[in-house]
Parts: C-alpha cells; sequence; structure tokens
C-alpha cells in the first residue's frame, strides 16, 4: 500500500476543514482543558448543529496522557501568517466504544493532544495543527497497525489507526513512536487545519 497521493491529500485536506468545523467550533469563551465531567452547562460541538453550529460556545473530548478531557476553543481556526510553534492536534479511529466525534455531523473519530500540564494553573497559549493518524501500509502488511476503515466523504475509505501492535494510541508518545517506527503515517493536514487559542488547566 503506497502512502498518500496529491489527489489524496487533497482530499484529506478538504475533509479535514469540514471537520475542525464541525468538532471545534467558536466558542468566544477561551480554549480550557478540564479532566472530563458529565452534566450540564456547556455542549457537545458535535450536538450543535444547524446556524448555531460554529457560532456557539461547545467542547469536544480528547485523549491526553491516556485520559480524556474536556477543551473548549475560542476559535476553530487562525486568519493571521500561520504560527511557527504548534502541537499535534490528531485525529484518529475511536479508541472505545464512545466516538469523540460522530455521525451524523462527522464520521466516527478521536482526538489526542499533548500532556496538560496539570501544575499550571494560569493561562498558557494552545496552537494546534491537526494530522489524521494512518495506518501506514507496512503497518497494514505486518498486521502491527490495526485500521478502521473509514469514509471521509470522497471514493475511497482511509485507514485510520485504531491500535498499534495491541495498545491504544491514547497518547502522542504512543502515537509518535510507532510512526517513527513505520507503522503509521502522520498526514498533516495545512494550514487550514490551524487552530489557535487561550487555554487553562485544573485538576
Amino acid at each position: 500500500m503506497k502512502e498518500p497521493t496529491t489527489v489524496t491529500r487533497t482530499r484529506f485536506t478538504n475533509a479535514a476543514r469540514s471537520l475542525l468545523i464541525a468538532v471545534v467550533a467558536i466558542g468566544g469563551i477561551g480554549a480550557a482543558v478540564q479532566p472530563a465531567v458529565a452534566g450540564g452547562g456547556i455542549r457537545n460541538c458535535v450536538d450543535i448543529t444547524g446556524p448555531r453550529s460554529g457560532q456557539v460556545g461547545c467542547y469536544e473530548l480528547v485523549w491526553a496522557d491516556g485520559d480524556q478531557y474536556k477543551m473548549t476553543f475560542s476559535n476553530q481556526g487562525f486568519d493571521g501568517a500561520t504560527p511557527q510553534a504548534l502541537d499535534p492536534f490528531y485525529v484518529l479511529a475511536p479508541q472505545s466504544g464512545n466516538p469523540q466525534g460522530y455521525p451524523p455531523n462527522t464520521f466516527p473519530h478521536d482526538h489526542v493532544v499533548r500532556a496538560i500540564p496539570a501544575q499550571n494553573q494560569g493561562t498558557y497559549s494552545v496552537r494546534l495543527q491537526g494530522f489524521f493518524v494512518l495506518c501506514s501500509g507496512q503497518g497494514i502488511v505486518s498486521g502491527a497497525c490495526v485500521p478502521a476503515w473509514t469514509s471521509l466523504g470522497g471514493p475511497d475509505s482511509v485507514p485510520l489507526a485504531k491500535t498499534v501492535n495491541g495498545h491504544p494510541l491514547t497518547s502522542t508518545n504512543a502515537i509518535e513512536s510507532a510512526a517513527l517506527a513505520g507503522d503509521l503515517f502522520l498526514q498533516n493536514l495545512g494550514p487550514t487545519a490551524v487552530i489557535v487559542g487561550s487555554a487553562s488547566a485544573t485538576h
């Protein structure tokens, strides 16, 4: 299996913009990162449809170092020059029976970000670059990477990564180590998939 071609990359980029609009809506309340909790209050972005989509505060669940957190964003894109220092915002196959993103607004998927700095009780900058996490040809042929073949709206499904060597991909270390080993392909989604906001972290 070959790595994505230019045509496929274009399809990924187009799908990425739709994906990020669906899963990270303009909240106007800053980007806050908190442990995931049940209850009322701010709504999940994927549950907001119609003209309110992208116009009201909402949250998405993300994985960080194996734990699930709730993350809200002040904006879903960046209109100026693309920042140079960007952390990854990985989009991959669901890591549990409850996808963080789900139909009808998007395809089933989860998100992974770097570790949340629990010691930082103030505000810090979150600048994120979107990536799709795909099983590589090597990973599929060897059986190391288990794909979830997923339609992004194009004619072909893509192999969003589910596990590598039987292990979940709920941390950036797990993803990046598997990519270095050649079992994953990290598709950079380009400047249309840059998210910028200020964030705070609490236990």
